[in-house]
């Protein structure tokens, strides 16, 4: 398995005198993650650093991140802008929904050709590929049910359909 670096959160404005910001998740799996995957600061993944999440305060769009070695406010507004970016592998959920997945193609488990991956839908339930098969575009729930696994090798999506998902 290679190692994949996913961005899970943009920081957006500090918060208090200690050296508190707020974050925009980018992906549900934000809350899993952050709290407890080894975490990276930075623009871009190839550059970003290693960066230790020390507090979290309050609850909800309302909480507060603290991370070692940011004390101060104008600490903290000296890395607003910059990616939270977390190290996953090939068997994470968040691989479901990366963007190294645009251009895949969609596949039955039985080897039928569905269409190619054009984005990826975040829901309030669950997430969804739009798929375009070249003369129309449908959602694939993200769900276990029907994304059977994805083999980066081939770029390819292994589903199994459910009645009328691609009728």
């Amino acid at each position: 398995m290679r190692p994949y670096i996913q961005p899970i959160a943009t920081i957006t404005t500090a918060s208090g005198l200690r050296g508190e910001v707020r974050l925009r998740p980018l992906s549900r799996y934000f809350d899993e993650y952050v709290e407890e995957r080894k975490l990276m600061l930075g623009f871009l993944p190839e550059i970003a650093e290693d960066i230790k999440l020390e507090i979290v305060k309050g609850m909800g769009k309302k909480r507060r991140f603290k991370f070692v070695g940011v004390d101060s406010f104008s600490a903290a507004e000296k890395i607003i802008g910059q990616t939270i970016f977390v190290e996953t592998d090939d068997d994470d959920e968040i691989m479901l929904i990366g963007k190294e997945l645009l251009g895949f193609n969609i596949v039955t488990d039985m080897g039928e050709f569905v269409g190619i991956l054009s984005d990826v839908v975040w829901l309030p339930t669950n997430d969804a590929y739009l798929i375009n098969d070249g003369e129309r575009e449908f959602l694939i729930p993200v769900i276990p049910e029907v994304v059977q696994g994805v083999n980066f090798d081939r770029k390819r999506i292994i589903i199994t359909p459910m009645d009328g998902l691609l009728d």
